[in-house]
């Protein structure tokens, strides 16, 4: 691993800062990981998902994720309203990052 990447700029102009300001926060990785497990996901799943979130946070956690372009959200005209999350091709490259994370923590969680 290089450590150019600290050593030549500052943290806060890292790549690394980036990704962090985009995954960073209690349930953003446990959302993006609910979703490239099962594709295609209406709001209440998600919260059935991650059990500990309130439905606020998950709304507001979601609109973040929107907004940095991670999931894309899917509104349907109907009564009941119907809602559906996805990750884009965006949110789709984060996931060989997640999966390492995941790994790593299944060879040392003991």
């Amino acid at each position: 691993m290089s450590l150019s990447c600290i050593k030549n700029a500052k943290l806060e102009e890292t790549g690394f800062n980036y990704t962090m300001s985009l995954i960073q926060g209690k349930y953003k990785m446990f959302i993006l990981y609910a979703l490239m497990g099962f594709g295609v996901v209406r709001f209440n799943e998600l919260k059935k998902y991650i059990k500990t979130i309130s439905y606020k946070t998950l709304s507001a956690t979601l609109k973040e994720l929107e907004a940095d372009g991670l999931v894309h959200r899917k509104e349907y005209p109907q009564i009941p309203p119907k809602v559906e999350y996805r990750l884009t091709e965006r949110g789709k490259s984060l996931i060989p990052i997640l999966d390492q994370m995941c790994a790593w923590g299944e060879r040392h969680r003991k």
